[in-house]
């Protein structure tokens, strides 16, 4: 058996089955669908910042620029408003998504779990002192909070309704009051657990329960913006793409408290004038690594459109106008890319690279972090500098690692070619044989 049919064989037998087991884990669904439903408070929080904190030098005499910087000073607390009440409670929305993701699950009142999700993160991230609730953990210092005590509402929702621990009104009571008075005992229960399990914690350490699992996840989120953590991520990705089961997804379901919880910390850096902590966020991911989708295929479409085989031509002009858009499954499953062993190494490889040079130059200071997030459909050098204030170097990393990419790619590709152009000549010589 061959290398190739070797390692084909571990990723069918052993990886393709766990990780499909692992993606329709109903955590890990209803985490990402929490994500998900978050998302475009966040995009239009993280585009504020763009008004706030302006692309342009603070000793600036261009007129345009001048007077964008002296509104945004002047009118600071203002703008900030609607960035404090999206991504500075970005918790809210993730804990509300989680619970209605596992109400929907177990077939629960979807509004409801959810809300029964949002109380319990509030009853242990919110302390009232002073006549006044903390919001320190309502952004992405909250997060893993959010997501566990949106599953343990959740969790104890499901188990009351299945042991029939609940109030039953006659049928006709109306369905709203019957609902409301059905999650009674699952509030009471959530308060009379998460309250006193959070004062015991506190009187323990000295920390609220938020404050506690950041100290203990502190190592493995400063450890999720290390290269080797990168590329990890990446190599899973790209594996189960490989296999045909949709990497990303799996990969962004584990990253995102990590992506969040660094943006978080970045934009309250750049917000206070601090160096920004973190490099690899969901926008690095997005517009670096995945430059036209999984395995930075839009070089690879542009590849395409030149080449002699027909085919490959074909599935070329298909798929380059939706790899501006970082959808790439034309080109995966057309070309195929996807269980080619011509494909597997660039496939594999590309994406690596391309996060060494990016992390590196980033590192460096060479090329501006990330402070906002993105849609991930956004072409990937816009959506490089956008992600990073408008800066310019984005746009010039992102198109190294585009060159660098169609550079790898074109080898396998012109061996791939030969063997399609191969394939054709039989054909047509088969064909000129029965005909005469």
């Amino acid at each position: 058996m061959s290398l190739y049919q070797s390692m084909v064989s571990v990723i069918e037998q052993k990886i393709a089955p766990l990780a499909g087991s692992i993606g329709q884990q109903k955590y890990v669904i209803a985490i990402r669908d929490g994500f998900l439903a978050a998302l475009p408070f966040m995009i239009i929080g993280s585009f504020m910042l763009v008004f706030i904190f302006p692309p342009f030098d603070a000793d600036t005499q261009w007129g345009f620029a001048r007077g964008w910087l002296n509104f945004s000073l002047k009118y600071r607390a203002e703008l900030m408003l609607p960035f404090n009440l999206s991504m500075g409670v970005m918790t809210f929305f993730i804990s509300v998504g989680i619970g209605a993701s596992m109400g929907k699950h177990y077939k629960l009142d979807p509004i409801m779990t959810g809300l029964l999700a949002f109380m319990a993160f509030l009853i242990v991230a919110a302390p009232y002192k002073d006549d006044h609730i903390s919001t320190q953990y309502f952004s992405g210092q909250g997060i893993f909070t959010a997501i566990i005590t949106a599953i343990y509402a959740s969790e104890m929702y499901a188990l009351l309704k299945r042991k029939n621990i609940t109030i039953r009104l006659p049928k006709e009571v109306p369905t709203g009051v019957a609902r409301s008075f059905e999650i009674l005992i699952p509030v009471v229960i959530i308060v009379a657990t998460l309250h006193p399990l959070n004062l015991l914690v506190e009187s323990m350490t000295g920390m609220i329960i938020p404050e506690a699992i950041m100290h203990l996840l502190a190592p493995l989120v400063s450890a999720s913006d290390s290269l080797p953590a990168i590329l990890l991520s990446v190599l899973l990705c790209q594996i189960l793409w490989f296999a045909g089961i949709h990497g990303a997804l799996i990969v962004t379901g584990i990253m995102n408290p990590f992506w969040m919880t660094n943006l978080a910390l970045n934009q309250t850096a750049l917000a206070t004038g601090a160096p920004l902590p973190h490099i690899y966020l969901q926008g690095f991911w997005d517009h670096y690594l995945l430059i036209g989708g999984g395995g930075s295929t839009l070089p690879l479409a542009f590849l395409l459109l030149r080449s002699k085989a027909i085919h490959l031509r074909t599935i070329g002009k298909m798929g380059v106008v939706p790899s501006f858009f970082n959808i790439n499954e034309p080109i995966l499953f057309g070309a195929p890319i996807i269980m080619n062993p011509v494909f597997f190494l660039p496939f594999i490889l590309v994406p690596m690279i391309n996060a060494t040079f990016a992390w590196t130059a980033t590192k460096l200071g060479w090329v501006a972090q990330v402070v906002s997030m993105t849609p991930w459909t956004t072409p990937a050098p816009i959506g490089a500098s956008w992600a990073a204030n408008w800066a310019l170097s984005p746009v010039i990393m992102c198109l190294i690692c585009m060159v660098l990419s169609a550079a790898m790619y074109y080898p396998f590709l012109k061996a791939y070619e030969r063997t399609l152009l191969k394939q054709e000549e039989d054909k047509q010589a088969n064909e000129l044989a029965l005909n005469s």
